[in-house]
């Protein structure tokens, strides 16, 4: 059974000011062909970029298998509202919390931990359409390419746990930003090895499901 790679955190250090939390520092690659990326100005698309700092983020683990995903470049952090809309926060709050999940793909899924459908139950996804733009979270299934991301790790860091901020709170003006402790990269490192296989397993099932069409490169 695959476990994900963000429900762990080490044991807590007596200074509250030390970094506990083992995350990642990645990019986050949608079926759709787009890098997910957050601008200077909050705003939130896909980018066919793998190169730019917009489209890196912070995979902080939050609960198990639950993570804030805060921007490196500007230090916000996704959240998702009641209507589903995509958002960037100053504050961490209940709303940028997200259930991490891996699909029967092999690709990882993200959906919110506030909000669900009423009458179903269904879960509320981070997702882009086939033009790079986010999808309200309810218009997304976790069946289709716009939910399915794949994390492409850059580094693995330590970070202090987030402040949690009720969601109804006026914004004070201070930005609290979760800046990790860097680590070398350890490719025997549990987290590492397991974003690894996932990568591994989802390129294999891709090339075994392609038509004789894509393989000829139609």
């Amino acid at each position: 059974m695959l476990q994900c790679l963000c429900g762990k955190s080490l044991k807590k250090n007596k200074n509250p000011t030390e970094p506990q939390l083992k995350g990642i520092v990645t990019r986050l690659f949608c079926r759709q062909g787009f890098y997910l990326q957050m601008g200077q100005d909050g705003n939130l698309d896909g980018t066919k970029d793998d190169s730019t700092n917009s489209s890196l983020f912070n995979l902080i683990p939050v609960g198990l298998r639950v993570v804030a995903i805060q921007s490196v470049k500007t230090g916000l952090y996704i959240a998702m509202n009641g209507e589903g809309h995509l958002y960037s926060s100053e504050l961490f709050t209940a709303e940028c919390k997200f259930k991490e999940s891996v699909f029967e793909n092999y690709y990882v899924i993200y959906s919110s931990m506030l909000y669900r459908q009423k009458e179903s139950g269904r879960a509320w996804f981070l997702g882009l359409n086939k033009e790079g733009q986010v999808m309200k979270g309810n218009r997304v299934k976790k069946t289709k390419p716009a939910a399915h991301f794949l994390p492409k790790p850059i580094e693995v860091a330590m970070y202090r746990e987030p402040s949690l901020h009720d969601v109804r709170s006026l914004a004070s003006g201070h930005r609290y930003t979760c800046s990790p402790t860097w680590l070398k990269i350890d490719h025997q490192d549990p987290i590492f090895k397991y974003i690894r296989s996932i990568r591994t397993r989802s390129a294999k099932r891709t090339s075994q499901t392609k038509s004789p069409c894509e393989s000829e490169g139609a």
